[in-house]
């Protein structure tokens, strides 16, 4: 099996940094992007098998990056989680609408991460 691709679109340095060590040791290779621009770049460059997508971005915000990505042929097909820590009440219904597989409320446990991240690639 090649080698998975995760693409991970966080303006926050510090969390990639946490999301990059906790996926060190996964046989999956981590790209990043700082803003909602790049990440969609990056997606439809890279073609990841999956998206972890923060919502308060730079450039364009995880919500509207999710809908170009899941509404463009060559990117629908890739999963994404949308990640927040402004879990308020209809954040989830929104990511959900705007085409993500899945969506997570920050704080959460790395193992809760790695679990939904197993779940959209079986075998990790």
């Amino acid at each position: 099996m090649s080698e998975r691709k995760i693409l991970y679109v966080e303006d926050n340095e510090y969390n990639r940094k946490i999301v990059r060590q906790l996926l060190s040791r996964s046989a999956c290779r981590l790209i990043e992007a700082g803003d909602g621009e790049t990440g969609v770049a990056l997606a439809q460059q890279e073609l990841p098998d999956l998206i972890l997508m923060d919502v308060q971005l730079p450039k364009m915000s995880g919500l509207d990056a999710t809908r170009r990505l899941t509404t463009d042929e060559a990117t629908r097909h890739i999963p994404i989680i949308v990640i927040t820590s402004y879990a308020l009440s209809g954040d989830r219904e929104k990511a959900l609408q705007a085409g993500a597989a899945s969506y997570l409320a920050k704080p959460y446990s790395p193992s809760e991460l790695l679990a939904m991240v197993k779940q959209f690639l079986p075998g990790l």
